[in-house]
């Protein structure tokens, strides 16, 4: 009744969460329970499949699911609760936390052949504290009634752990039990007496020059131990080993400060480039760098020992990363222990054996030794069965045959490799280059290029390897004919890069009439596969810069290659810009601001036009789903009509929103707008902005609040706010939008908000001036004419003016 009832609970809870969608493990673990699920139906098994691949991949190691499962686990009867450890063990082999639930849930229950085996299993692959606690807890309770016997195993125990976890910054602990087990032994004898105090003033010896959060309290209790004993000998001893404590002390306060970074709840998952686990990766690396430093400048047998401690720890959290592997197996082998290091190439392949990186540096150990039937055996599980067997496990193994073989033996497997159906182009290549350039042997290295030529001539960068190793041999015919039959059988837009090497090459190795051949029939066959067109076949500056330039020298200087790449662009892109400036909304929509923008972005022959089509509005201030949409009441209709040209070739669904914009953007900005040119380049040329500024004709509007006038200049229009200001203050954007500096924004936007409720018809001219007396004045003594005043200060205009750097409100440049 049980099964039928459990079978029946697997297919509601499968129904249930496929209705549901993914589920997460707390819904899982609350469909577990409701449904009387049976243990043998794990939580994991549940999510393969309900989940996609990629899904249950990722949620394989889900932390939350197995702190439910875990939490879980802990209140059901060991028999239900096991099948659960063993899962989740099986995921995280080196989760302690895991391991002394599992092993105290036996001890519960006096289940001790099953916590022996429990703790044969994790005790030396989980070097923590706690949980090495447990194990001792369990041989004082299973020893407790054997007597001298049970004690003697008690003992032996003692030592056994602390020759494992004894280096640990937490080990405090463990020495003070294990010294006050050492003190309750009974004395029946003054030999046996004298043995007890020998035995705890070793155990006291060791533990003061251990770097513990408990070495403090030690070192007062070995004091007070000594002095019990005998006063006299006490003092020499303790004298002897003060420098020692003292030492031990310092490197614990060094050592707290990198252990205070580790999180020791952290679960061993495969990196998966977060925040956290880089942190955590650090903190490790910065603590083995520490151990191995030898701080306490101990003997190197103890420092080693507490180098190798910190390595199995850090493996017990960074379990799935093969640099931590690598590093640990490299460092044994370079210390002498070689044997050492294979057998951690041997775990670290357990850990994680799809990770190809391990296996050949595993193989690389062998082979360094001299095992090259155990080398050979590696590369032959990286070949593995013919089916999966990638490309680079057949290149490899031919140049470790070629090493530890000789020559015949690699042609051999060279012959089979070929046949495989994952063999590429890479093999061939591999081979021929090995037998031209270690055998010497260059008709061998022809043949087999000319193997390859007939399987992989669709390759352009075979195409290419071949040609490198003719030009090796100074065979300009064959090179010439491999050319011809690469371009005669590759479409045009594979043949780029082969089109480009030939052109080197006859630049290189040919006459002036074959290099000029081939660059018009290049022209040729790429203009076929390019938007320009006819355009394309029109020979260039830029052509004969790349006919006579030689690695990094150049007929040029640097400033006309960018003009050079600059004018080619513009080349490019000139039928496009009737394209991109076009309106949704048809020509007979423009208004005659905007079309004074439009003519002004071609005034000058000197100016690029950026790439509007890839240019989007910035604005901290809001995320561009919540672009302002609302209209301005006093903007006059024929605003309405207005689109922005960026935001039509952005997408049609910006369109809308840039056109509120545009619509709510006074007539005078928008003339603003329309006077400023084009910017050539990252940096617009300052004396250019400010002279077509000057010389525009922008609509004068009402100073209202002011109470004064706005008189228009002879020389031109009343300066806008942002003129005066300083064009870093504001740029034009795309769009008509400005981009202000962050605190502009903040002064400004309580004052927009108080300007709109009062007057929603103001325009950018009856904004106050700006206040800048220093910028003003700068202004002033820069021009010599008429002036007008208001609110006291003085600005004035001529036809000329003398202006500095934007940035720094002194302006410079000058106009006729």
């Amino acid at each position: 009744m049980y099964f039928v009832r459990s079978i029946l609970g697997i297919l509601l809870l499968t129904v249930s969460l496929n209705l549901t969608g993914a589920p997460n493990a707390a819904s899982i673990v609350r469909h577990r329970s409701n449904l009387c699920l049976p243990p043998w139906c794990p939580f994991f098994f549940l999510q393969d499949k309900t989940m996609g691949d990629s899904k249950a991949l990722d949620d394989k190691y889900n932390i939350e699911a197995a702190e439910v499962l875990a939490n879980e686990a802990q209140h059901l009867p060991i028999t239900e609760a096991a099948p659960i450890y063993e899962q989740l063990l099986t995921l995280f082999p080196t989760a302690a936390k895991y391991w002394k639930q599992y092993v105290e849930a036996h001890m519960a229950v006096n289940n001790d052949d099953a916590t022996k085996q429990i703790f044969s299993r994790c005790l030396l692959n989980c070097l923590q504290i706690p949980l090495w606690r447990c194990y001792i807890r369990f041989i004082k309770m299973a020893n407790e009634s054997k007597g001298l016997e049970g004690q003697e195993e008690t003992r032996k125990a003692f030592d056994f752990m602390l020759n494992y976890v004894g280096a640990d910054i937490a080990s405090g602990p463990i020495w003070m039990e294990y010294i006050t087990f050492l003190k309750s032994l009974p004395a029946l004898s003054t030999q046996e007496e004298s043995q007890r105090m020998t035995a705890v003033r070793k155990v006291y010896q060791k533990a003061i020059v251990t770097p513990t959060h408990h070495i403090e309290q030690l070192w007062r209790d070995y004091e007070n131990f000594e002095n019990s004993v005998s006063r006299q000998l006490a003092k020499g001893l303790l004298s002897e080993y003060q420098p020692k404590f003292n030492s031990a002390r310092a490197v614990y306060r060094e050592r707290k400060k990198y252990v205070d970074e580790i999180d020791w709840n952290m679960l061993a998952v495969p990196p998966s480039g977060s925040y956290k686990e880089e942190v955590q990766w650090m903190a490790w690396k910065r603590l083995l760098a520490f151990e191995k430093g030898n701080p306490q400048r101990i003997d190197s047998a103890s420092s080693n020992k507490r180098i190798i401690f910190t390595y199995e720890q850090c493996l017990m959290y960074l379990y799935h990363y093969p640099d931590i592997w690598y590093d640990y197996a490299t460092w044994h082998a370079k210390s002498g222990s070689v044997d050492t290091a294979v057998k951690l190439f041997q775990r670290a392949l357990k850990a994680l054996p799809d990770s190809e990186m391990l296996r050949y540096a595993y193989a690389e150990l062998e082979e360094s030794r001299g095992a090259i039937q155990s080398a050979k055996k590696i590369y032959e599980s990286l070949l593995g069965d013919d089916v999966n067997t990638t490309t680079l496990a057949h290149i490899q193994f031919i140049r470790f045959l070629r090493r530890t073989e000789g020559v015949e033996a690699a042609r051999k497997y060279f012959l089979d490799a070929r046949k495989s159906p994952n063999c590429t182009y890479h093999v061939y290549v591999a081979y021929a280059m090995m037998a031209f350039c270690l055998d010497k042997d260059r008709e061998i290295a022809h043949n087999v290029f000319e193997a390859g030529l007939k399987r992989f001539m669709h390759e352009p960068l075979y195409i290419l390897e071949y040609a490198d190793f003719l030009t090796r041999l100074n065979d300009d015919r064959n090179i010439r004919a491999l050319f011809e039959r690469a371009l005669s059988s590759l479409p045009p837009e594979e043949s780029v890069e082969v089109w480009k090497r030939f052109a080197q090459f006859e630049q290189t190795y040919g006459d002036l009439a074959s290099m000029l051949k081939v660059e018009q029939r290049r022209k040729e066959a790429l203009s076929r596969t390019g938007e320009e067109g006819a355009s394309a076949l029109e020979g260039s500056l830029q052509d004969v810069v790349s006919r006579y330039s030689f690695m990094d020298l150049w007929p040029c200087s640097s400033k006309d290659l960018d003009h050079l790449a600059r004018q080619e662009w513009l080349a490019k892109n000139m039928d496009k810009k009737v394209e991109k400036l076009a309106l949704p909304n048809g020509p007979g929509s423009v208004d005659k601001d905007y079309a004074g923008l439009i003519s002004n972005s071609t005034v000058s022959a000197k100016v690029v036009n950026p790439d509007v089509s890839k240019m989007v509005i910035y604005d901290p201030r809001q995320k561009s789903e919540t672009l302002p949409s609302t209209t301005s009441s006093g903007v006059p209709a024929a605003y309405s009509n207005l689109s922005n040209p960026a935001a039509a070739i952005v997408g049609g669904g910006m369109t809308n929103a840039f056109d509120e914009i545009l619509k709510a953007t006074p007539p005078a900005l928008v003339a603003f707008l329309a006077s400023l040119p084009v910017v050539e380049g990252p940096t617009p040329d300052v004396d250019v902005v400010l002279s077509i500024c000057l010389q525009s004709d922008i609509p004068a509007g009402q100073t209202g609040k002011l109470g004064t006038s706005a008189v228009q200049l002879s020389g031109g229009p009343v300066p806008t706010t942002s003129v005066l200001s300083g064009s870093s203050k504001s740029h034009p954007m795309p769009g008509g939008a400005p981009f202000k500096t962050t605190r502009d924004r903040q002064a400004g936007k309580r004052k927009d908000l108080d300007r709109q409720e009062d007057d929603e018809t103001a325009t950018v001219q009856s904004q106050p001036l700006p206040r800048d007396v220093f910028r003003i004045r700068q202004i002033q003594k820069s021009r010599g004419g008429t002036t007008t005043k208001a609110r006291g200060v003085t600005t004035s205009q001529t036809g000329s003016a003398s202006y500095g750097s934007a940035l720094s409100g002194d302006l410079s440049g000058s106009t006729g």
